[in-house]
């Protein structure tokens, strides 16, 4: 009998992923074998992989475990690994309750982009700290065929460039990364977000995330788009001294995002488990030979 190995499968605001309990860090994921399995015709599909590791048992996150028992180990749609995704964290904060490792309320979870306090309520919706964005300096340019904007370069933790266009259609298909310059801003590539209003306080994004392509929503860019609209529209909370408020709507649904004047963002909104079963071993091996 061949070994079979855990998994579920969840998502935030249609921002899916492949959930595998690891709590050992004892199954070794390469690349090539996370790819394989979001894989969405050959696979079990998603847009990312949560590998769910206690933190005192993964060598990125051993020093973080006094902090946060668990670390999001998360890793792209093509095996690559990543600092942080806001959607994912929700969607692990509700494992961790679906397996009974934690109730309502409140908790910490470590991932490369340090630690995130998460909130669980008993309406079913997950509000993650997703900490301060920086704003690097430097002018950036995203272009779609022969169509060009400045972007705001925002980082959650994970690198963004922020565009505001006229229609979504803009964006084109998002297969391929929009090219960006200068190269410079974003050495190890970028979430290019475009952004139209929706109303007060109200935007719509398209997104392409690094690694993944267009994604039904991203949780870091969401928090990207409320900040860099936040500074277009003259609403910056750190200047203002009045927490500000952005719904984002995203392909799969809407996410609520808050700025307070202390620079902190809190991210709010859906995380659904849909199935978990068992990935046939054999199946695995061959899959990524």
């Amino acid at each position: 009998m061949s070994t079979r190995i855990p998994f579920l499968k969840g998502h935030g605001t249609e921002n899916d992923f492949v959930i595998i309990p690891d709590p050992e860090n004892a199954l070794a994921l390469p690349r090539e074998t996370v790819a394989a399995l979001c894989d969405r015709r050959a696979g079990i599909g998603g847009d990312g992989l949560l590998h769910v590791v206690r933190s005192a048992a993964h060598p990125e996150a051993a020093h973080l475990a006094a902090e946060a028992e668990w670390f999001m180990d998360y890793r792209n749609g093509d095996g690559s690994i990543a600092e942080m995704c806001g959607n994912g964290v929700r969607v692990f904060a509700r494992y961790l309750q679906h397996a009974g490792h934690v109730t309502e309320g409140d908790l910490a979870v470590a991932t490369r982009g340090g630690v995130k306090t998460v909130h669980i309520d008993k309406a079913g919706d997950v509000t993650v700290g997703m900490g301060r964005a920086r704003l690097p300096e430097g002018d950036v340019t995203v272009s779609v065929g022969e169509h060009s904007w400045p972007a705001r370069n925002v980082n959650m933790g994970n690198p963004h460039a922020v565009a505001f266009v006229d229609d979504l259609a803009h964006a084109g298909d998002l297969y391929s990364p929009p090219p960006f310059s200068p190269a410079a801003a974003y050495p190890d590539g970028v979430n290019v977000e475009f952004v139209v209003d929706r109303g007060p306080r109200h935007v719509a994004m398209r997104v392409h995330e690094r690694g993944s392509g267009e994604t039904r929503s991203c949780g870091t860019g969401a928090c990207a788009v409320a900040v860099a609209t936040a500074r277009r529209d003259g609403t910056d909370p750190a200047i203002t001294g009045t927490p500000v408020t952005y719904t984002v709507d995203v392909p799969g649904g809407t996410l609520v995002i808050t700025e307070r004047s202390d620079g902190q963002i809190e991210m709010t909104g859906p995380a659904v488990i849909v199935a978990e079963g068992a990935i046939d071993g054999d199946w695995l091996e061959n899959a990524v030979r």
